[in-house]
């Protein structure tokens, strides 16, 4: 069960068959390719199987990449980890060129028992391959060495300079569709390659997003995603969208989303600038923090609640009464799962009070099937806001100047 119930209404009838014509449009056009990326999910899924059948043991799988290599990776990491198996690798991530972090994390493996997953969609991007040539100068293996094919695998565009790389030096490469952008390839080789070598469950997570699929295009929930891109790009002044979602197991995802949303939404068109900002809290702690901002603040800002409604192995709160602090004695077996959905519910009465476009997402468990499910929702929402605001949400031409200054600064 996925449901999302939208505390307002957008009742301009002509705009929402407007949108929904041209998201229909684009998707028929193949030229944006995540929507076609739960249907070519089996296929990946049997290569993954072939390949995984023939390499060493291993108990890591360190994913190197930034950006869309690497954030949706983790946020479906983070939300499943409790549904992985103890006897499958553990995974990792260097996505930043920070020595602290990396000196930690190489410390923390060994080179026998780890792969590593080169994941760049240009197959140049200067961070991943800096800290590539890191990690090979730290285990002392290079390209031409007898195994290095043990150890390295990469996730690329076909035909791309990384692929080429792997092709001179027998490496595995998988591949990103080459009209599926970065922060769109979660569920693509980008993600189902290292969350599969993991244990976690991806022909279930591709099912979850097929399933979103088909409830939006049968039209199930169009009207809803619609409404909601329609209400964040009107000039209605919350130009600001919060995502408060209730539980810690959503952190990453709140990162995902940060970047899927700032990427794609904030864009020049002509003279005019247009975006919408996104903000990730995690309840109940950013209770006491962000929300008297959001109550008491400027109206700037829409806010989607998400929380699930049967929490993974939800423990019991004491039935015990402690001096002088009975007033904060709750009633018999209300459990912690149950505490912190009442705190997404008062706290989201509280938002609606101060009159903010607000909504709320609920899945019914936290497995591989709803995250699915939740991603593919987010990218279709992106998409139908980015034709909204009338954008190219796609591109990112104002990230590559500043990889071009560096280059003209540090390259060779």
């Amino acid at each position: 069960m996925f449901k999302n119930t939208l505390y307002f209404d957008v009742s301009d009838t002509p705009k929402i068959e407007e949108l929904w014509n041209k998201i229909s449009v684009e998707k028929t056009s193949k030229a944006v390719g995540y929507y076609n990326l739960p249907a070519e999910g089996e296929k990946l899924l049997l290569d993954i199987g072939v390949w995984g059948a023939g390499i060493r043991n291993v108990e890591n799988i360190v994913v190197i990449g930034v950006g869309g290599s690497s954030l949706g990776t983790k946020a479906l990491y983070s939300m499943l980890y409790h549904e992985k198996k103890a006897s499958t690798p553990n995974l990792y991530f260097l996505e930043n060129i920070d020595s602290v972090t990396i000196k930690k994390t190489l410390k923390s493996i060994k080179l026998d028992n780890s792969l590593f997953l080169l994941v760049s969609k240009s197959g140049t991007t200067l961070d991943t391959i800096s800290i590539a040539k890191i990690v090979m100068v730290h285990f002392g293996i290079f390209p031409g060495d007898k195994y290095f094919g043990k150890y390295f695998a990469v996730v690329t565009d076909s035909g791309s300079a990384l692929n080429k790389f792997a092709n001179e030096y027998g490496l595995k490469s998988f591949f990103i569709p080459k009209n599926v952008g970065g922060r769109f390839s979660v569920l693509s080789a980008t993600g189902v390659v290292p969350l599969t070598l993991c244990g976690i469950d991806t022909a279930k997570l591709l099912q979850g997003a097929a399933e979103c699929q088909d409830d939006f295009f049968s039209r199930k929930i169009s009207d809803t995603l619609i409404k909601k891109s329609l209400a964040y790009t009107v000039k209605s002044g919350q130009n600001i969208n919060v995502l408060f979602s209730y539980s810690d197991i959503f952190r990453d995802f709140n990162a995902w989303y940060v970047q899927l949303w700032a990427e794609s939404l904030g864009k020049k068109k002509g003279d005019e600038r247009v975006g919408l900002t996104p903000v990730g809290l995690i309840g109940a702690i950013d209770q006491h923090s962000f929300l008297q901002l959001i109550i008491d603040g400027p109206k700037d800002k829409s806010v989607t609640f998400i929380r699930v409604e049967n929490m993974t192995e939800d423990m019991p709160i004491p039935d015990i009464s402690l001096k002088f602090l009975e007033k904060t004695n709750l009633k018999k077996g209300i459990g912690a799962g149950q505490l912190l959905n009442e705190q997404a519910i008062a706290t989201m009465k509280s938002v609606l009070n101060e009159g903010a476009i607000t909504d709320e997402i609920v899945l019914a468990k936290a497995d591989a099937f709803h995250a699915g499910y939740l991603i593919y929702y987010f990218e279709l929402l992106t998409s139908l806001c980015g034709l909204a605001l009338e954008i190219n949400a796609y591109n990112q031409p104002g990230v590559e100047v500043g990889k071009k200054i560096l280059l003209d600064k540090l390259g060779k």
